[in-house]
């Protein structure tokens, strides 16, 4: 049986950088994967690329097309800077891409990387564009990492990555069902910003603050929350319908991070609750993503579920998202669905992703 060498790239709206992996996948005979993070880094954004990005919404048509494609040639040059250091060869790539816009209500999630240019600097085919076709379909388009959660992860009763956004995803009758749950790094990094950190280490400063009342009531009441899945949020959202109530707030710098902070852990027991039907028996909760990393939050979101909170290995919390991506990329190729409708509300499931490239000997990989 094939071992397939697959590089996996996540770029989290988050803006913390990409998230590079190599990955070892072999498909197992109860339909499982067998998989190993070789090697894995994450290369920050330096100042120009995070303008560039963040910017790029409210840029022309020309400047749109142009960041497609130099982000492309970008992400193949750090492809074939990794793959050279540490000596380590590549049968495909499989990248995600940045999103700019996510708004499902118009069928709209775009995602920036052109596949053909990270093709044209490396030499390897790649997928990309993933989530086009569910949008399309009336899906949400998002959150799409369900399906390695349930081929890879599903001895647990739920996973949680506590990314740009938290999304969780849990089997249900046999079913496998994901959504977004709230904003988390995004805004934390936001608001790490106005102390010049990039993000809040080990969640120190929001420890340092003490949790406004009225401003958590107006984010809990935020009417996102008490709609029923399946549901995905972007950047766009967070602008029209939650900072306003953090900008507009009178109380400390420090004082926010803690009330977000304690916002995002009682929105996320909320649903660990609501999943489980408080059974205590599907409570083992496999949590991944930076926000994994921020001991205040978790130590919050302790307060707010009796779950088994289980981090796994630094690897796994770091680039857990990159592997699902590599898996996703390998089942496009062989023309297995990728998306699922369960997950995101779609009219059917989907074979996600554009290819680039000559995919002839990574045909039949199952």
């Amino acid at each position: 049986m094939r071992t397939f060498k697959v590089v996996g790239v996540m770029s989290g709206t988050s803006m913390d950088g990409l998230d590079i992996a190599h990955c070892d996948l072999t498909l197992k005979e109860d339909g499982r994967w067998d998989y190993e993070i070789n090697k894995a880094i994450t290369v920050s954004y330096n100042e120009t690329w995070r303008v560039r990005l963040s910017k790029l919404r409210n840029q022309s048509a020309l400047v749109f097309y142009k960041t497609d494609r130099y982000f492309g040639q970008y992400i193949g040059q750090i492809i074939n800077d990794f793959l050279e250091e540490n000596d380590l060869s590549a049968d495909l790539i499989s990248s995600h891409g940045h999103t700019i816009f996510h708004q499902p209500e118009k069928n709209i999630s775009v995602q920036v990387g052109n596949g053909q240019a990270i093709t044209a600097v490396t030499g390897i085919p790649a997928v990309t564009d993933f989530r086009y076709q569910d949008v399309v379909k009336n899906g949400e388009g998002a959150p799409v990492s369900g399906i390695g959660d349930e081929l890879l992860f599903k001895e647990f009763d739920m996973c949680l990555n506590l990314g740009g956004f938290a999304n969780i995803s849990t089997s249900v009758n046999g079913v496998r069902l994901a959504y977004d749950i709230c904003p988390v790094n995004i805004l934390l990094n936001r608001m790490a910003r106005e102390f010049g950190q990039e993000y809040d280490q080990d969640g120190k400063i929001a420890e340092s603050g003490r949790i406004d009342y009225d401003l958590l009531s107006l984010l809990n009441d935020i009417e996102f929350y008490s709609i029923e899945p399946p549901k995905s949020l972007g950047r766009e959202w967070i602008n029209k319908n939650l900072w306003y109530h953090v900008r507009e707030s009178r109380i400390s710098k420090e004082d926010k991070m803690k009330t977000l902070v304690d916002h995002m852990a009682e929105q996320i027991g909320n649903n660990i609750e609501k999943l489980s039907d408080g059974d205590a028996s599907l409570k083992r909760v496999f949590v991944t993503g930076g926000g994994a990393f921020n001991n205040t939050l978790i130590d919050h979101l302790r307060t707010h579920t009796d779950a088994e909170i289980i981090i796994p290995d630094e690897n796994i919390v770091k680039f857990k998202e990159a592997l699902i991506f590599a898996l996703m990329g390998l089942l496009r190729v062989n023309n297995k669905e990728n998306i699922w409708s369960s997950m995101t509300g779609a009219d059917s499931d989907s074979i996600g992703g554009h290819l680039a490239g000559d995919f002839t000997g990574l045909i039949n990989a199952q």
